[in-house]
């Protein structure tokens, strides 16, 4: 059977009324997990519908991420507790012939950052998205941990040693990655006061946008526990503002706007973690690169996004000189 008629039958078993489906398509974008695009048709009309799940044959859940049925879990807490998120419907069982995953709400919007920062349709939003995700960040940062799946615990102390192993796994020194494992070392803030929920991966390409400004928060993949300005941190990441360097938080605002947001819904921001966490990102993200082009050389998928990824490693070498040795 293919997809489609695996889905109609699956969303047959618990949509009441379901006919079938229509449109289903893939879509484009995601390194590590399968998006599908689909409406559910009964007899009301049609539900817009989203599929995620980890492609068939992919394996076992790479060694950071929460794993999808827990992704699903978080982001039905989250829209529970009035976060912008889908809603999540159902989540994939073994009779589905689906692997795993799990389907949610459509929600209507852009994800793309080219039209998001440029396009006449979101002049309005922009000025306000970075206030708007400072909330949407302390709404997620509040939520209750004892209604969290288990989730794994992480320190900055826990992300540097991570971030040594993955970059020395790589042929070659990278002197600016030296130079920022050694910063990041010298200038670990020990452990924070308080540890919550963090999304992990809070930036553009996760974040659906509309002329209102944020409608939903996607990919959950990376959440766990922790510092929670590590968040705050990685939306200011240089390579998130997509050519926009002088607006830190995704190229349309500044952490000022950002803390701004933060604290009005009632936390508190802390401007040395979140430029500790920015420092972390920038590696974080560098690492992340050139582990999509040694899985481009050596994986027989040879995938053009990841070796679009991996050769932006230099980009995040020129950030961390610029935040580590910034001329005067």
């Amino acid at each position: 059977m293919t997809t489609e008629e695996r889905l109609g039958h699956c969303v047959g078993t618990w949509f009441p009324g379901a006919t079938g489906i229509e449109n289903a398509r893939r879509l484009s974008g995601g390194a590590s997990q399968e998006t599908w695009s689909f409406d559910i048709v009964h007899p009301d009309g049609v539900t817009g519908a989203i599929l995620r799940r980890a492609p068939e044959g992919y394996g076992a859940a790479p060694e950071r991420a929460a794993g999808l049925p827990a992704e699903a879990v978080l982001m039905q807490r989250a829209y529970e507790a009035g976060v912008p998120s889908p809603r999540v419907l159902h989540v994939l069982v073994p009779e589905d012939g689906l692997a795993t995953g799990f389907i949610m709400d459509r929600v209507a919007g852009e994800t793309i950052p080219r039209k998001i920062l440029r396009d006449d349709e979101f002049a309005t939003a922009r000025p306000k998205l970075a206030r708007q995700l400072g909330k949407v960040l302390a709404d997620i940062h509040g939520l209750p941990l004892a209604q969290l799946p288990e989730l794994r615990r992480m320190t900055a102390a826990a992300e540097i040693a991570e971030l040594d192993r993955d970059y020395r796994a790589f042929s070659g020194p990278r002197p600016v990655f030296e130079l920022a494992l050694k910063w990041l070392r010298d200038n670990d803030p020990g452990p924070s006061a308080e540890v919550t929920l963090v999304h992990g991966d809070f930036r553009h390409g996760n974040l659906i946008i509309g002329s209102d400004g944020i409608r939903a928060v996607l990919d959950w993949e990376l959440a766990h526990l922790g510092d929670p300005m590590e968040d705050l941190g990685w939306i200011c990441v240089n390579s998130w503002r997509f050519g926009e360097i002088d607006k830190p938080v995704g190229g349309f605002g500044t952490r000022e706007e950002l803390f701004a947001g933060y604290e009005a819904a009632g936390r508190r921001a802390d401007p040395a973690r979140v430029m500790f966490w920015e420092v972390m990102g920038t590696l974080r993200w560098g690492v992340m690169c050139c582990g999509m082009m040694q899985r481009f050389r050596t994986s027989p998928e040879r995938s053009i996004e990841r070796a679009m990824i991996g050769r932006r490693s230099s980009e995040t070498e020129i950030d961390l000189l610029r935040l580590l040795a910034p001329r005067t």
